[in-house]
């Protein structure tokens, strides 16, 4: 146990770092616009691109994980979604954004550098099969329920033209592709290039995790509204166990894909969630309060399944 601690500490002491500098320091958010553009567009494609050139294109390959772990997103969305038409009354925007709240995590920022240093560099593959395909599934939902409910004022040919366009040209993505790409040309990029890439990767890590910590603290919330612990329960516990659930019955899978999917599933809701909220303007506060007290939640339930990996404790299938 005080292996995993020393683990997590590093990664949820950043977060408490960027939140502590956050309250202390009122530097205006818009201090952060270059680091979220570094993130974004620099270091954590270069995490992903570097993991996906140097995996076996075999590994690549694997339609019944993506369809398990899509599927477990999916299912945790459609909960959230429907306790959030619940508590709105009915109301789509908000719904949505509860929806993603309770089933998107914080796969970007958190995932990558928690899963490697839990599982391993085993764990790369499935970690960018899972950051892909999620974000093909939430960047596709999010704009069409929209769109169902009126907010967005546009054909069906433009937005599935436009959600196209943000799921193909998104730097993630790219650097997905391009990664594949390499693997399957076998490309072996010069040293110097490979060396600075290697450079932006572990800086990813770091400074999303202090980027998280200043973004939350800049989002304070006057009270905690009352459906949003059951959002956070739905994404750091029910999602969890979706994932193996479908694993186990669609498997079976290597013990570190599933390990993997389990632990990308327990983050907490992405910055992506407030970002969306405030995007479309709903559902604005509530989103403020998921990222913030689903973080703090994590601290205890994301060790805990840190713990059971490590501790081989947790089955990596159920009917086997």
């Amino acid at each position: 146990m005080l292996d995993v601690v020393n683990l997590a500490l590093p990664y949820f002491g950043l977060i408490f770092l960027g939140y502590a500098c956050g309250r202390f320091k009122r530097i205006p958010d818009t201090g952060l616009a270059w680091m979220n553009f570094f993130l974004i567009y620099v270091a954590l494609p270069c995490l992903f691109y570097r993991i996906l050139a140097k995996t076996p294109l075999e590994q690549l390959n694997n339609v019944p994980f993506v369809i398990a772990t899509t599927l477990a997103t999916y299912t945790a969305f459609a909960l959230s979604f429907a306790l959030g038409m619940v508590v709105r009354r009915g109301h789509i925007p908000d719904a949505t954004i509860a929806g993603i709240a309770g089933a998107y995590g914080n796969i970007g920022y958190m995932g990558p550098g928690l899963a490697l240093a839990t599982l391993g560099t085993p764990a790369a593959v499935p970690v960018a099969l899972i950051f892909c395909f999620d974000n093909i599934l939430i960047f596709s939902l999010v704009p069409f329920m929209m769109a169902i409910a009126g907010t967005e004022r546009k054909g069906a040919g433009a937005m599935a033209l436009e959600v196209a366009g943000k799921i193909a040209l998104h730097p993630f993505i790219v650097a997905t592709v391009l990664g594949v790409a390499s693997a399957v040309i076998r490309f072996e990029p010069p040293v110097a290039l490979d060396r600075l890439m290697q450079f932006l990767q572990n800086a990813a890590a770091p400074c999303a995790l202090f980027a998280l910590g200043v973004t939350v603290a800049l989002r304070p919330i006057e009270r905690m509204p009352w459906e949003v612990p059951f959002l956070v329960a739905l994404k750091l516990v029910v999602h969890p166990l979706l994932a193996l659930l479908l694993l186990s019955l669609l498997g079976p899978f290597d013990p570190v894909w599933v390990y993997t999917a389990v632990l990308m599933a327990a983050l907490p809701p992405a910055l992506n969630v407030f970002i969306m909220a405030r995007q479309y303007d709903t559902w604005v506060q509530q989103a403020s309060g998921s990222v913030l007290f689903g973080t703090l939640v994590s601290v205890v339930t994301l060790t805990t399944v840190m713990w059971l990996v490590k501790s081989q404790s947790l089955p990596h299938d159920l009917f086997r």
